[in-house]
């Protein structure tokens, strides 16, 4: 199935004269940056793709979670947002008037959250999640809804677990010594549960891909103001962070290297980079329908929007005229 979405950075010719073509704007993109991990966009200005564009990049500090980055970008904090598909709905659907930039993870076979327990843990299936501690990163995000949607799968309430909020660089710590009784490891967070698994005694019990098959994670959400402001700055900065999803997949070893280089210079541990399992992004960085729709219908069929209140290309904002793929 092809899908067309709209272009939101098409520009007349006059609105590309008006802002002129010969040299670029100087603007500067605030961001927060995640624990354990590195952005699409950081790994660009690293590779050096956002020279002559006009883009500065500058790290704020660090988001504890999705809903977190997007009170920051609603606020004016930062000019760069980051959160799970999920979470970027309910903050549109809530009144923010924000754009989904491109997808920042994937999920797949090769890089997916996972929810792991001790060796001797009973618990064995999603089943056995009933009553039991579940610690993710923060609450509202895609943890809390994959594990929601997994117990919808099989017919159990979807409150039926008790969610913890614990950060990444405690989460092996926590399980380990017995105050929660899973860990969720997010699809971004691959380095920990990396680290978590080399270190021994633990194991998974499923995976989010195992609940929502292969599907964008979350993305990387713009102001729509700002985007229509600067849209020649909006437009390159998306498609160089894509053209970084790409430099990753295809040379994953030396993206290793740099995110080692780039989690020392910032103080955290460089050796996780090691676990680093790759973004999970398809080849161009381009979402499809499915990774937007899916969400849609779940919160509608929880009573969260009402139906027909958002479409896809109402959230998403592409680059180019080329159709997604379904």
């Amino acid at each position: 199935m092809t899908y067309p979405f709209k272009t939101i950075f098409a520009v007349s010719a006059l609105a590309l004269a008006a802002t002129g073509t010969a040299q670029a704007e100087e603007v500067t993109l605030r961001y927060l940056a995640s624990h354990g991990g590195v952005n699409a966009h950081e790994l660009a200005e690293e590779l050096g793709y956002y020279e002559g564009t006009g883009i500065t990049l500058e790290n704020v500090g660090y988001a504890g979670g999705g809903p977190e980055s997007l009170f920051a970008l609603a606020s004016g904090s930062v000019d760069i947002g980051s959160a799970a598909t999920s979470a970027v709905i309910n903050a549109i659907a809530s009144g923010n008037d924000f754009v989904a930039a491109y997808p920042t993870n994937g999920i797949n076979d090769e890089v997916q959250s996972i929810f792991a327990v001790l060796e001797d843990s009973p618990i064995k299936s999603i089943e056995d999640i009933v009553g039991k501690t579940i610690a993710v990163n923060t609450l509202g995000a895609h943890l809390d809804y994959t594990v929601r949607e997994a117990l919808h799968s099989k017919g159990l309430p979807q409150d039926a677990a008790n969610l913890v909020v614990v950060p990444g660089p405690q989460l092996e710590q926590v399980l380990r010594s017995g105050q929660v009784d899973v860990a969720a490891f997010g699809y971004w967070q691959t380095t920990f549960e990396g680290l978590a698994r080399n270190n021994g005694g633990v194991r998974a019990v499923f995976d989010d891909t195992d609940v929502l098959g292969e599907i964008a994670g979350g993305f990387t959400v713009l102001r729509r103001d700002w985007a229509d402001a600067h849209p020649q700055a909006a437009q390159d900065y998306v498609e160089q962070a894509a053209r970084a999803l790409d430099f990753a997949r295809e040379n994953p070893e030396e993206t290793r290297e740099i995110l080692a280089r780039i989690l020392e210079e910032r103080g955290e541990n460089p050796e996780v980079a090691k676990y680093f399992a790759g973004y999970g992004v398809r080849e161009g960085g381009l979402p499809v329908e499915r990774d937007v729709q899916f969400w849609i219908d779940v919160l509608v069929r929880d009573g969260v929007i009402a139906e027909g209140q958002l479409k896809a290309d109402d959230i998403l904002l592409v680059t180019s005229d080329q159709p997604a793929t379904n």
